[in-house]
């Protein structure tokens, strides 16, 4: 039984009490008395009704507080929730934010190789493409590695794509000694030729005609041989290459 049912029970109760006197018949109370009694009554009716109140309203509070706890919990689930989602999100974000920058850093990083580039070759200060200085680079490391044929072939497909590169007499040179190191001495005499005609400013130059005489010696033509060596103690008195060259003159009897 609630308490509003509890509340009218009490409330039938009490005005049975109330009516029994009438009923009664006179005579059972004076007035005096009857007075007292229906106070007494209302009395106890207002406790009843005020403790009651209190039940009721201890209960509608009660209720409440129960409501709000459970709006409280279907909050704190909410938020949970969105804060996963808030989680997932700036996780993406973050990811996000990294493949935007390795992009751009691989875009600034792709750029900066085609860029041009200043370097210092033979003592000039020149600038070249990127392309061009790992072509050159690429051919050096294959001789480098002792990959003569196919240093051979990578430093002629370089003069061919940049004829005008800062780099071509170097490539003409390694080009002959490329040669050299397989023992082919026609083709080294001819790649080291060009290099003499084509460049005379090489500082290659004194080298290259040492590697020359060397390939006609091979070849038994001491006529040109000794020519060759003669012209670089002409050409180069008093250095290192010239102290070689007079060395080898023997070789050319």
């Amino acid at each position: 039984m609630n308490l509003l049912k509890l509340r009218k029970h009490v409330l039938v109760g009490l005005f049975t009490c109330l009516s029994l006197p009438a009923l009664a018949g006179p005579g059972l109370f004076d007035d005096e008395e009857a007075r007292k009694a229906i106070l007494d009554l209302r009395a106890k009716i207002t406790a009843l009704n005020t403790k009651l109140d209190a039940k009721l309203d201890e209960k509608a509070d009660k209720t409440s507080l129960l409501d709000l706890n459970n709006q409280n919990e279907q909050l704190r689930s909410e938020i949970a929730a969105l804060r996963g989602q808030i989680e997932v999100l700036m996780n993406e974000l973050a990811n996000a934010q990294k493949r935007q920058q390795d992009f751009y850093n691989d875009l600034d990083k792709r750029l900066r190789a085609l860029e041009p580039k200043k370097l210092s070759v033979d003592g000039r200060e020149v600038t070249i493409e990127q392309s061009e200085q790992r072509a050159f680079d690429a051919a050096m490391n294959l001789y480098k590695a002792g990959q003569y044929a196919n240093a051979a072939a990578a430093f002629t497909s370089f003069n061919v794509s940049y004829a005008n590169s800062i780099f071509s007499s170097q490539a003409q040179y390694w080009l002959g000694n490329s040669y050299y190191a397989q023992r082919d001495c026609k083709n080294t005499i001819s790649a080291l030729q060009t290099l003499l005609k084509n460049y005379p400013d090489s500082p290659k130059t004194s080298d290259a005609m040492l590697n020359i005489a060397a390939c006609q010696i091979d070849l038994k033509d001491k006529k040109e041989a000794r020519k060759t060596l003669e012209a670089v103690m002409a050409k180069f008195p008093g250095t290192d290459a010239a102290q070689a060259a007079k060395s080898r003159l023997p070789l050319t009897k």
